[in-house]
């Protein structure tokens, strides 16, 4: 069975209106969902907000239809970038489980492909895009692991914007040949999530195949997920973990490490 995700809801201060949220995708079949922290370094004094409590929202979490375990809840932060001073990383960055940038010249996308540290690209849906999306950064980020969004809220919202997501969504999808795709909500309220299914069926109007369809709301979120945990150890070059020290002195009073001490002395 699939494990769905929705990794862009966008997160508010209203506590009531993000556990409807959260209850809604857990009903919907989401085991997974991230709260999306959007920054505009352009805005004057914003910055990095510290991600909230999740306890303080539930003491005890959904549990997702279908399954018998608990919705899980991570953080993300999205970066607007208009420029590229906009995106440094910073020690607030870790506090993240996801980190993802929003470009919007051509120059930014192409730096955001081959160099920003992040999990998601995420393109425009709300209006034109205002450059052509090409092969070479995008086949870039695909090599680099990095994922590329669409969140198909504002498809919902209105007709025009239907037609702006709709269009760029193709528009990458050419580029990129339907790999490393996500499609997520960016749901601000509970009427504006919608089913897996019903997303991957949207995914077959962008122009993926099925089984890319799906794979943009199940197997490649889960992808985003492990990049996330590699960009946060160090690459996932090394991993240290310290011996339980039941297990350590199992390990010295094997007859091997007896022989070694005996001969030693």
């Amino acid at each position: 069975m699939s494990v769905f995700m929705d990794l862009n809801i966008i997160s508010s201060n209203d506590k009531s209106r993000l556990r409807s949220i959260i209850e809604t995708a857990a009903h919907l079949g989401y085991s997974t969902v991230a709260l999306n922290y959007v920054v505009e370094p352009k805005q004057k004094k914003q910055e990095i907000p510290k991600p909230q409590s999740i306890s303080d929202i539930f003491e005890k979490f959904p549990i997702v239809q279908g399954k018998s375990t608990p919705i899980k809840v991570l953080n993300r932060l999205t970066i607007v970038a208009t420029d590229a001073s906009h995106f440094r990383p910073t020690n607030e960055y870790k506090l993240f489980d996801i980190v993802a940038v929003y470009p919007k010249t051509e120059k930014l996308f192409h730096a955001a492909c081959m160099t920003f540290d992040v999990d998601i690209i995420c393109i425009a849906v709300a209006e034109k895009q205002p450059f052509h999306f090409k092969r070479a950064p995008v086949y870039g980020a695909i090599d680099r692991g990095v994922f590329f969004e669409i969140s198909y809220v504002a498809a919902i919202r209105d007709s025009t914007m239907r037609r702006y997501t709709i269009a760029n969504a193709i528009s990458l999808i050419e580029a990129c040949k339907g790999k490393n795709i996500i499609i997520s909500s960016g749901a601000e309220k509970p009427l504006e999530m919608r089913g897996p299914y019903d997303i991957a069926n949207l995914g077959l109007v962008f122009s993926l195949s099925e089984g890319d369809a799906k794979s943009a709301v199940s197997t490649n979120c889960r992808s985003v997920l492990l990049h996330g945990e590699t960009r946060a150890t160090a690459s996932g070059v090394v991993f240290t973990m310290k011996k339980p020290q039941a297990l350590k002195e199992q390990t010295e009073d094997t007859p091997a490490s007896k022989k070694a001490k005996t001969e030693a002395s």
